[in-house]
């Protein structure tokens, strides 16, 4: 049955995603200042945030594993992480913890891909024991603890209990030996959560905001009825999370409805230190093997340079200090929030 549920995942993700449609992204432009433009030889994609050094500003969010199917997905995955320098994160791993037997669905990851950066997935409820386990498995450079609370009321036999969250999190923290990254799973963390994650010793906060792949809604698809479909439009974007959290001196990640490479650029300039994507890759991976998916980050990959030389930015940081616009219900939520969206309308150090 759970390897079921995890196929049932693959399939519902793919179905629900849908290239192009409008998100909050689409609040975000950018001022354009035609001589502000440098050489494209001079762009490099690298970042460094928390003590980390990565190649590019992009990695592969938190997916699959635990069957057959999903395995071949990893192994797609890990090869196209390989192949372009991406970090790439496991799904979540519970199911590992209740089955070993699926190992090597998740130790794929690390098998094909020695050398990249590799997080491993567990939700807030391990101990520090499984997070180990978890970190072992994969050989983990960090681990990343997904919060997930509105999935699992969907869920008829989930987690109920939600209270020793933050306790469980400093603890794993505390004892698990690797960095650890903490994601929403779809409805964004919002800024007191990220002041909590701060004060708990996480690394990193993922916002992982509305507007992607959500778990609760392909849950609710997997119940008679949809009888939650009531929760869709819940929680925050990822542009809304960033706003709100770009200035609380924890490194933020961005992902969650990242169509392209422009949301890419546009997560960003409003604070992202990197900008994850799970349903775009997932597609394919599933549908089509490594080379469509590596085939696909390259030209991502490529376009990023395009974008930054045009906006003047010589790294993916330069891009903080662009001149960007927030329009429509973006704006509206900042200004209920008390958000000074004027402060992204400044004048790019390089315009003439």
């Amino acid at each position: 049955m759970t390897a079921d549920r995890k196929n049932d995942h693959v399939w519902l993700a793919s179905e629900h995603h849908r290239p192009g449609g409008r998100t909050e992204f689409d609040d975000v432009t950018f001022v354009h200042h035609a001589l502000a433009g440098i050489d494209r030889a001079d762009v490099s994609l690298a970042v460094q945030f928390a003590g980390f050094d990565w190649r590019v500003p992009l990695y592969m969010n938190a997916m699959t594993g635990g069957s057959a199917v999903t395995r071949e997905i990893n192994r797609n995955l890990a090869i196209a992480a390989r192949e372009t320098g991406v970090p790439l994160a496991s799904g979540s791993m519970s199911v590992y913890f209740k089955d070993q037997s699926v190992a090597d669905t998740f130790r794929v990851l690390r098998h094909e891909n020695r050398d990249g950066f590799v997080m491993a997935n567990v939700n807030a409820t391990a101990t520090v024991d499984q997070a180990r386990q978890a970190v072992g498995l994969l050989e983990a450079d960090a681990l990343q603890i997904h919060l997930n609370s509105v999935q699992e009321i969907v869920i008829p036999e989930g987690d109920r209990s939600f209270g020793d969250w933050g306790p469980r999190i400093e603890e794993i923290v505390e004892k698990v030996g690797v960095p650890v990254f903490v994601k929403e799973a779809g409805f964004g963390l919002s800024r007191a959560t990220v002041l909590h994650l701060r004060k708990l010793g996480v690394t990193v906060a993922d916002v992982a905001g509305r507007g992607g792949t959500t778990f609760a809604r392909i849950e609710n698809r997997r119940r008679v009825g949809d009888d939650f479909a009531f929760l869709e439009g819940w929680g925050q974007s990822t542009p809304a999370c960033l706003l709100d959290a770009c200035d609380v001196g924890l490194p933020l990640f961005a992902s969650g409805g990242v169509r392209h490479p422009l949301d890419v650029v546009r997560g960003l300039a409003l604070g992202a230190s990197a900008v994850g994507v799970s349903g775009t890759f997932l597609r394919s991976a599933h549908d089509s093997g490594p080379d469509r998916l590596i085939a696909q980050i390259t030209t991502w990959l490529d376009q990023l340079k395009s974008l930054m030389s045009v906006l003047g930015a010589h790294t993916p940081a330069d891009l903080f200090r662009c001149e960007v616009r927030i329009l429509g219900d973006l704006r509206e939520y900042c200004r209920d929030r008390g958000i000074d969206v004027t402060r992204f309308a400044r004048p790019f150090p390089t315009v003439p």
